[in-house]
């Protein structure tokens, strides 16, 4: 199976959309990330949800997390506040060396391995150098349990066949 089959749509956002925008549509469709397009709408990043929860946590806090427990939960009504005014440039660390991407082309052992090496939660999936869609770690995995391809490959690992079904 190519990751054009399993690609789905997926909202994007640009990069220089206010950031409030793209943690709404984060929180709003539970999403595990976003895809960042730049202004001239090529694939520029992949924004993790994970990685927006830190500007929840202020910067003291996440250096000591044991001052977790004593601040108020009204700390987390501000993340707003820092976010306000920003856009999702500044929400990326920084850009990004190796895009989360596959070709469409691409098999799922393919996409699972850029995945893994990334660890990123969702990868586009490029055709004819444009945005075809997107394969979020979830639907990867239901695509490999559908496949039959997770069994195979725990077998593999360990160096044992799968278990076949045995005639009476």
């Amino acid at each position: 199976m190519k990751a054009e089959e399993i690609a789905e749509e997926f909202p994007v956002v640009d990069i220089d959309s206010p950031a409030l925008e793209a943690v709404r549509m984060l929180a709003e469709h539970h999403l595990p990330g976003i895809v960042v397009l730049s202004t001239d709408g090529q694939l520029y990043a992949v924004l993790p949800a994970s990685q927006v929860v830190r500007f929840i946590v202020p910067i003291y806090v996440q250096d000591d997390p044991s001052l977790a427990g004593v601040l108020a939960e009204s700390m987390a009504d501000r993340a707003a506040e820092t976010l306000g005014g920003k856009t999702v440039r500044e929400l990326l660390q920084q850009h990004q060396l190796t895009l989360p991407a596959a070709n469409a082309d691409d098999t799922i052992i393919e996409v699972a391995a850029i995945m893994g090496r990334l660890r990123s939660p969702l990868i586009a999936v490029m055709k004819e150098g444009k945005l075809h869609g997107v394969i979020t770690a979830s639907r990867l995995l239901a695509v490999a349990l559908k496949c039959g391809l997770i069994d195979n490959w725990r077998f593999r690992a360990v160096g044992t066949r799968p278990p076949t079904a045995v005639s009476a």
